[in-house]
């Protein structure tokens, strides 16, 4: 069954007075929706539905999840298709997981709040022109608990009337940029709302659970997909170009030139990290990417500066080795910069525009890069 179909489908025979039992036909059909075989999914991402546990839901919906961001609709990020609950419109909604936080916040006022407080922080770091192409707010129409945390959770929307659905090739491309939304609002999830809290030290996966070749020092470098995609917004077609995700990728393979081992592989959320293994067996180096948007050094910086000495400090405290050595990475140079992160012990390395890599004097001194 193709999306479209679908979703008319379900506004159109879903009774929430039915119940959710076999045989209640809405109720079928979202059971089915983890099997169906012609739903334009984009790759890496399953679907399932739901309507409800005992009592029917008042807003039923189909989740969308990237299996390598997050599989549980309880927390994290994930998408959604959410009714309304008068079934004659749809939202397809970049939503937090809500379940688990009613643990930290068991007051609803308090759980929206700071639910609405996460969104903010995520889109903030949509591009702006995109931003407001998925700027919608859910509304719906329910006083229910369960439905207003889906408005506050909600991070980036589109909404589309049952009555004028759009083609089912439309639905698939809005869907396919949805989910690259999620995957760069999981970049930003990953660095602040998991961050650890207050004495709670991040989970490290050590090299006894990592089984690295000696042989083949790429073998636990997996860098994200670095492809750039297109977007559609208001006044004509626009390229996104993954930045971060290229900046990754390309450093990890000059390394391995310096003879550095590129470990990405078990370092979640840490961008990656680096073993010289000829040189320095105690030693690691801690690396974190940052694009400059716009030649806004002065963002990026602070934002290298304060994940860098956070993952140092929960750096894994049964590690027998030091604290690492900290290397910022950039899209291209910082200017002055460069001597504020060494008055900070921070090397900088950037890409230049012959697509070489400069550092500062730390960063060269590591055979990580030339100087500027």
């Amino acid at each position: 069954m193709h999306l479209r179909d679908l979703l008319i489908r379900i506004a159109e025979t879903y009774d929430p007075k039915a119940g959710t039992a076999s045989g209640v036909s809405a109720q079928d059909l979202l059971r089915e929706v983890e099997e169906m075989p012609d739903l334009p999914l984009p790759h890496g991402f399953v679907a399932s539905g739901y309507g409800g546990k005992g009592s029917a839901s008042s807003t039923p919906w189909i989740g969308v999840f990237g299996t390598s961001i997050n599989l549980h609709a309880q927390e994290g990020l994930y998408l959604a298709y959410i009714f309304d609950s008068t079934l004659t419109s749809v939202t397809l909604t970049l939503q937090q997981g809500v379940t688990k936080l009613s643990d930290a916040y068991p007051k609803l006022s308090d759980r929206l709040r700071e639910l609405k407080r996460r969104a903010r922080y995520l889109r903030a770091g949509m591009e702006p022109e995109l931003a407001r192409h998925w700027a919608h707010t859910p509304a719906f129409r329910s006083k229910l608990e369960r439905p207003r945390a889906y408005e506050a959770a909600s991070v980036a929307a589109r909404r589309y009337e049952i009555a004028s659905m759009p083609a089912e090739e439309v639905l698939a491309e809005e869907l396919h940029v949805a989910s690259l939304l999620l995957r760069d609002a999981a970049a930003g999830h990953r660095v602040w709302l998991q961050q650890p809290s207050e004495n709670e030290p991040f989970i490290y996966q050590g090299e006894s659970q990592l089984h690295f070749s000696d042989d083949d020092p790429l073998d636990g470098f997996r860098p994200n997909d670095s492809s750039d995609y297109y977007v559609h917004i208001q006044g004509g077609r626009r390229r996104r170009e993954r930045h971060h995700e290229e900046l990754i990728k390309d450093f990890g393979l000059h390394v391995v030139t310096r003879g550095y081992q590129p470990i990405t592989q078990g370092m979640y959320p840490r961008d990656l990290v680096l073993r010289r293994p000829a040189v320095d067996q105690q030693r690691s180096w801690l690396v974190e990417g940052k694009a400059v948007k716009r030649g806004n050094a002065t963002q990026a910086v602070r934002e290298a500066v304060g994940q860098l000495y956070e993952y140092s400090y929960y750096w894994h405290e049964k590690r027998s080795e030091p604290k690492p050595h900290l290397v910022a990475l950039f899209t291209e140079g910082i200017g002055h910069y460069a001597e504020y992160l060494e008055e900070h012990d921070i090397a900088s390395i950037w890409r230049t525009e012959e697509g070489g890599w400069a550092g500062s004097p730390t960063a060269v001194s590591w055979d990580l890069a030339v100087g500027a």
